[in-house]
């Protein structure tokens, strides 16, 4: 490994140990020194971690360790990454930070289709993913039915035409019928809605959505504008409901 992942081993790292924070983490890696080096980053970071080496035992582990974070190798025995993450996607709204060891755009963009939040290619800094979940982590939590008439009024629902977006009940409507989206996704159209006219550049949805200080690819973006578009029944060149504008960036549409 190249970085100071392959460089410190677990006794050695020089990370500032935090208090817990309550946060649990799944890393499902099948190279056994580097699960532990992530691990050891995010337990110095205040996460319970649990490790699985294998794709197949991952998805039940997934199920009693609840995790608020899954650190995701893509090729994993038994189980590849993106069948995993498909599976999770079934019963988990957990951040997911795809890792894979190949820099070929098709792996990113299949792992991104079935709901990975992020993506990092093999060597990379622990340092930098701890800094993206903490950053992906920063961003609201769905509603747990627990709000109140005023963080209601505080957040008023958003129509867009037959689109309805419910901000603090983080749910959304096509012609009555709800629509399940990714955190990212749902975050991706909370900023543009709350500003409705207003083209937002990559990098100010990256700001917006992931954070200041994240640092990636920003046609990440593009990738997560596509599966949007998809479940709104929406496309780019009818922009009902996302518009692209050319050589800009996005902006909502008018819903019809």
């Amino acid at each position: 490994m190249a970085h100071d992942s392959g460089q410190l081993t677990p006794a050695s790292l020089p990370v500032p140990v935090a208090p817990p924070t309550g946060l649990r983490a799944l890393v499902v890696e099948d190279e056994v020194a580097l699960a532990t080096v992530v691990g050891t980053y995010l337990e110095r970071a205040g996460f319970e971690v649990a490790l699985v080496h294998d794709g197949l035992d991952s998805v039940a582990r997934a199920r009693q360790v609840d995790p608020d974070v899954v650190v995701l190798d893509l090729g994993l025995p038994r189980l590849d990454g993106i069948e995993v993450c498909r599976q999770l996607r079934t019963f988990s709204d957990a951040y997911v930070v795809m890792l894979t060891a190949r820099a070929d755009e098709i792996d990113t963009l299949v792992g991104l289709s079935v709901g990975a939040d992020d993506y990092m290619t093999k060597p990379f800094s622990p340092r930098e993913l701890i800094a993206r979940i903490q950053a992906m982590l920063r961003r609201p939590r769905p509603s747990t039915g627990g709000g109140n008439a005023h963080s209601a009024d505080l957040s008023p629902r958003r129509t867009f035409g037959p689109l309805t977006i419910d901000p603090a009940g983080r749910e959304v409507w096509v012609d009555g019928s709800s629509v399940s989206l990714t955190r990212t996704e749902f975050d991706i159209l909370a900023a543009l809605s709350e500003y409705p006219n207003v083209v937002f550049t990559r990098t100010r949805l990256i700001a917006a959505v992931w954070g200041p200080s994240w640092v990636g690819d920003e046609h990440l973006v593009d990738v997560h504008i596509g599966h949007l578009r998809r479940k709104l029944g929406d496309d780019a060149t009818r922009g009902i409901f996302v518009r692209t504008v050319r050589g800009v960036g996005y902006r909502m549409g008018a819903g019809r």
